[in-house]
């Protein structure tokens, strides 16, 4: 019965990919879609790198701290969602979409065309918005759309399967709860003007 369930999700998940793929060379996905290039780890790096630097140059600790939250978070979902991937194949839906070909296991080609599970672009997408809200609470909202915005297309733009992109979000929410028990060891967290002990 389990199987039965865990194999329908499966099918469901890959006719979706396949359905939501036709869509991939449309206009408005495509410019979402390289949008969303943003959540990659060069460009993801490189701003919470440079929120870092900026904040340290002209004296503002709230973006220092935030640069540093999120350098430490993507940190971290890197090395996870790296992990997994090593371990895990699956086919991404433009190889299934253009090629006809799907794989899925464990321990098999360790190649970018079969490292679909999990999405690393939500995962740094989410865990940048949730380390971000922890300094900035009112910018959760903004970073909260964004990160799912970031994490929808890669369904229709073919690039990742609707259950990579939930473990993909998984990832960040995990590697973002880890940075902050992490900062909270480091140094304390303020909570209202006094430091927690």
């Amino acid at each position: 019965m389990e199987n039965n369930i865990i194999d329908d999700l499966h099918e469901a998940d890959v006719a979706l990919s396949v359905d939501a793929g036709e869509m991939r060379h449309d206009p408005a996905v495509r410019t979402v879609g390289a949008l969303s290039e943003i959540a990659d780890q060069p460009p993801a790096f490189t701003l919470a790198a440079l929120a870092v630097i900026g904040g340290i140059a002209i004296g503002r600790p709230r973006l220092t701290k935030g640069g540093a939250r999120v350098l430490l978070s993507l940190f971290i979902a890197t090395q996870v969602k790296a992990a997994i991937k090593s371990k895990v194949v699956r086919t991404r839906p433009y190889k299934l979409l253009d090629e006809g070909e799907y794989e899925t296991g464990l321990d098999g080609p360790d190649e970018a065309d079969y490292n679909s599970f999990p999405s690393g672009h939500t995962a740094n997408a989410v865990a940048a918005a949730r380390a971000i809200s922890r300094v900035a609470p009112g910018a959760g909202a903004p970073l909260w759309l964004g990160a799912a915005a970031v994490g929808a297309v890669q369904v229709p733009r073919a690039s990742h399967h609707a259950l990579d992109v939930v473990a993909g979000a998984a990832v960040g929410l995990l590697s973002e709860a880890l940075a902050h028990a992490a900062f909270g060891l480091l140094g304390g967290e303020r909570k209202g003007g006094r430091r927690r002990r």
